[in-house]
């Protein structure tokens, strides 16, 4: 998943980190896709609430973002492979 978070203190990270493993939980009984471990059903449902994708502002060649912000990659797996991201520039 892709977020843009407040990025100056890294206990944001962390919190939400945890306030999404509580909204979220790994081994509920009502999972029925579990074959790939207790994180995966979690972590497509952590992706949903997050969102895939971003539009954000460029100016003068550079992301426009708020003073405090920066762009999340949110990995929800415990133990992932490689990710890619594809960045599309419209202008």
């Amino acid at each position: 998943a892709l977020t843009i978070n407040e990025n100056a203190d890294p206990d944001v990270r962390s919190d939400m980190a945890s306030v999404l493993d509580r909204l979220i939980r790994e081994r509920e009984p009502y999972y029925a896709h579990t074959l790939e471990g207790d994180d995966d059903m979690p972590a497509h449902a952590k992706s949903t609430l997050a969102g895939v994708s971003l539009t954000i502002p460029i100016t003068a060649g550079r992301l426009n973002l708020g003073l405090w912000q920066g762009v999340y990659l949110c990995e929800f797996r415990n133990h992932s492979g490689a990710r890619r991201i594809v960045a599309t520039v419209v202008g």
